[in-house]
């Protein structure tokens, strides 16, 4: 199994959780979130500069069994795109298991 951490735009997030649900990926919990990106300058907005360096993402974790893994991976990088500059960043890692606190349930019947 595996834990896909994403960092995303907000505006992005409905576009990407009706993409998760269309592949059947549908639990994952999300948090809003503030980084500081890579990019340095700011925006000059009719005349008043904003800084970018400070911004607002939304981040989801989804865990995963194996065979899952390169749908949802491609399902976020399709759905997330805009182009520019602060898209977000994909984290994997491995997850030892996974238990269903209400029967028991562990492994791969316990992410279902």
């Amino acid at each position: 199994m595996k834990k896909v951490e994403a960092i995303i735009r907000k505006s992005k997030f409905d576009e990407v959780k009706k993409a998760l649900h269309a592949i059947e990926v549908n639990f994952f919990s999300y948090w809003d979130v503030t980084g500081v990106g890579n990019e340095k300058q700011g925006h000059i907005y009719r005349g008043i500069a904003y800084s970018t360096s400070d911004i607002q993402r939304r981040f989801l974790v989804i865990v995963v069994s194996d065979d899952f893994l390169d749908r949802t991976v491609q399902t976020l990088l399709d759905s997330a795109y805009t182009g520019n500059v602060g898209d977000g960043k994909i984290f994997i890692s491995e997850v030892l298991d996974v238990y269903r606190i209400r029967t028991g349930e562990n492994g791969h019947t316990g992410i279902n």
